[in-house]
């Protein structure tokens, strides 16, 4: 439960930070298979899949660093699902990653375009 509470709480701050930016927000939490994008957004006419990984120690390292490759791969699957189920194809899409730390104050790092998969077209 503690650590639901702490991914939901860095999505918030990371959602606030994204409309900041400008980003539509189209959906959070999407499924696919017992698989999750945390946010999908739009960012002028492309479409942005967003991964949120936050912390509250960087005990176990820093928050982007745990977007390992196996992780990008389940991120591309949704994001290939969510794309067909919606008829998205055409659209320009990518992959952010945002790392968010929860010690003391509350630091964001936006890493935009953080990963490209070679393996998705749609």
């Amino acid at each position: 439960m503690y650590k639901q509470r702490v991914g939901s709480e860095g999505e918030r701050f990371a959602q606030e930070f994204l409309e900041k930016m400008g980003y539509q927000i189209i959906k959070k939490n999407y499924r696919y298979r017992h698989k999750e994008i945390d946010i999908i957004a739009k960012d002028k006419n492309t479409i942005v899949f967003v991964e949120v990984k936050t912390i509250k120690s960087k005990k176990f390292g820093e928050s982007i660093e745990k977007v390992n490759l196996k992780k990008r791969k389940r991120i591309a699957e949704v994001a290939q699902a969510y794309l067909a189920e919606n008829d998205l194809s055409g659209f320009d899409f990518r992959f952010d990653v945002v790392g968010v730390d929860l010690k003391d104050e509350k630091k964001l790092v936006h890493l935009p375009n953080a990963f490209t998969i070679d393996w998705l077209s749609v």
